[in-house]
């Protein structure tokens, strides 16, 4: 793609404001940042469009958000049935003009003939997956770029079943916009007017109720909290984005009675203002919730992300301090306790099954396995699950209990088909109430899960790749590992070898190679000599490789020792 054209043919068209145009004369000196901004298009992918939001071709900005959704109105006029009854829905997150970028896509869809459903502000993703399920609409639109800093937004694009695109939609998309002009071949009609029309439909508090209704019936022990309901104390944040009404909500209808929310993070904000990185991975965003923690003496913290479907929490560690728990070990908490609470209740489904991706800890399948779960392993991302889930219950195989991922997103129930910060909350209140009944701290109980099932250490590894040699250098990184193979990892024998594109395992040792059950996905997994698990995958929506180390051993200290071996090996893989 000839960028300087690019470049030329954005500031000739019409559908520039002068002010857009003015943004572009800015850079007219800069050759690497027009190159930058027009070298290529964002490239449409399973998980959407993500980038810096800016003018430009390789940008997040009202022209592609236009494009791309007139692409993903032809797709779905194309797809058999009556058009006149498809219908779309729309939500959108706390980020800098992603009311503008979601009310723009409502007029290309109304404008193609198709109805909408938009909400009226802000919500939660997982309300979004559970208003596609609920209003029987063809497709959903989600205006968010989930965790990342305030420079980003993004564009997911949901189906029929609430979950994210498949990969073979996702394609469709992606060729259309090849073929598509980027400014003359939008059909679109005026928002007000698609209103009046009844092309739009505004979803409010309406929908609201009926998807809490659903959140409340996943609560296992109501029981529970109201014994220390008035002794148990949570602190929670939105890092100024969508949970801030909702899961506080959902709080509050669960028992408790004293939930803390931090008040500067309360307020919606796209700039994030208290946080560096709007992210519950990162402990240094929770510094306003510890200090408010510390001075009530909560017992948790929870933080949702912008879009609230991720969650992090802080817990008192046996010091007194708020310590940060990883996805990994926050999940294996929900899990034990979810086959419990499940158990003491009567409610545990036959064929019992939850999910995980094969980059989430091994920790969950011993524990599954051990109380009579199945547990199966999908790839990354939740549209991977929803399908998992949708193909064993169609079929009589299983019924899904819990999925997760190591990256700190959970669901829970068959309302919702992605992650679920506002369920997740809810039950992960419910947990610590039970324990706390226990006399036990979420610390405590992960230290007696360890002392049972064994220690399990992880760490997750972003080799990051920017500018406009990182997706070059991401393929060449993947490349190598594939034609030469490592014998060896930090001076570890490497026993057997998966690669997830072809489906294939080699056992080094025979030199048998065999299937595996998933195949068609960009990543590798190497099995070494001491247990270590070591998988490497390029991220689909950031310029960085993943390396994943899964860890376990008799002692804690024999985990920290093997991860750190490993990270020094994955630290010079990018070098």
């Amino acid at each position: 793609m000839d960028y300087k054209k690019q470049y030329q043919a954005w500031l000739l068209s019409d559908a520039l404001s002068e002010s857009e145009k003015d943004e572009l004369r800015s850079i007219a000196n800069d050759e690497k940042e027009i190159e930058s901004r027009f070298f290529s298009r964002l490239e449409f992918g399973t998980a959407g469009l993500r980038g810096i939001m800016a003018v430009g071709l390789y940008r997040m900005n009202i022209h592609v958000i236009r494009h791309t959704t007139q692409a993903f109105a032809e797709l779905i006029l194309a797809e058999p049935g009556d058009n006149a009854s498809k219908c779309v829905a729309i939500g959108y997150d706390s980020r800098l003009k992603s009311d503008e970028f979601a009310r723009s896509a409502a007029g290309i869809i109304a404008g193609n003939g198709i109805k909408v459903r938009i909400f009226e502000s802000l919500r939660p993703t997982p309300e979004l997956s559970f208003a596609i399920r609920e209003y029987g609409c063809i497709a959903g639109i989600n205006v968010t770029a989930s965790h990342n800093p305030k420079e980003y937004n993004g564009y997911k694009v949901y189906w029929s079943d609430g979950a994210q695109l498949p990969p073979h939609h996702a394609s469709e998309i992606a060729a259309k916009m090849e073929k598509l002009d980027m400014f003359n071949s939008i059909r679109s009609m005026d928002y007000d007017e698609a209103v009046d029309k009844g092309l739009i439909t505004i979803m409010g508090a309406e929908t609201d109720e009926l998807f809490m209704k659903n959140v409340m019936e996943q609560a296992n022990d109501f029981e529970a909290v109201r014994k220390v309901a008035d002794t148990f104390k949570l602190v929670y944040t939105p890092f100024h984005g969508t949970g801030y009404k909702l899961v506080p909500e959902a709080l509050r209808r669960l028992g408790l009675k004293h939930i803390i929310c931090e008040p500067e993070q309360m307020k919606i904000d796209g700039t994030f203002p208290t946080v560096i990185s709007p992210n519950p991975e990162n402990p240094e965003g929770f510094s306003l919730a510890v200090t408010l923690a510390k001075e009530n003496g909560a017992d948790l913290i929870i933080g949702t992300d912008p879009d609230a479907d991720r969650v992090g929490i802080m817990v008192r560690s046996d010091t007194g301090e708020y310590i940060t728990l990883s996805g990994n070990q926050t999940g294996v908490l929900l899990l034990d306790y979810i086959i419990g609470a499940k158990k003491r209740a009567g409610t545990m489904p036959e064929k019992p099954v939850m999910l995980k991706s094969l980059v989430t800890t091994e920790m969950a399948r011993l524990i599954s396995e051990k109380n009579g779960v199945d547990c199966y392993d999908t790839f990354t991302g939740f549209k991977f699950m929803a399908e998992k889930k949708n193909a064993l219950e169609a079929a009589g195989e299983g019924n899904v209990i819990f999925s997760y991922e190591e990256s700190y997103g959970y669901m829970i129930g068959d309302f919702v088909r992605d992650k679920d910060a506002v369920t997740a909350s809810m039950l992960l209140a419910e947990m610590a109430a039970w324990y706390a009944g226990q006399g036990m701290t979420l610390y405590d109980a992960l230290l007696k899960l360890y002392e049972k099932y064994g220690q399990y250490g992880e760490r997750t590894m972003n080799l990051v790749m920017p500018g406009l040699d990182g997706i070059a250098k991401m393929r060449d990184l993947m490349a190598g590992l594939r034609m030469e193979p490592p014998s060896e990892l930090a001076g570890i024998k490497v026993v057997v070898r998966r690669d997830y594109d072809t489906g294939t395992e080699i056992d080094t040792v025979t030199g048998k190679e065999s299937k595996i059950e998933l195949s068609g996905s960009n990543v590798l997994r190497y099995g070494t000599a001491d247990g270590t698990v070591v998988i490497v995958r390029p991220s689909g929506t950031e310029p960085k490789v993943k390396v994943y180390i899964l860890a376990s051993g008799t002692t804690l200290a024999e985990c920290n020792e093997k991860v750190e071996k490993y990270s020094i090996w994955a630290d010079k893989l990018a070098k």
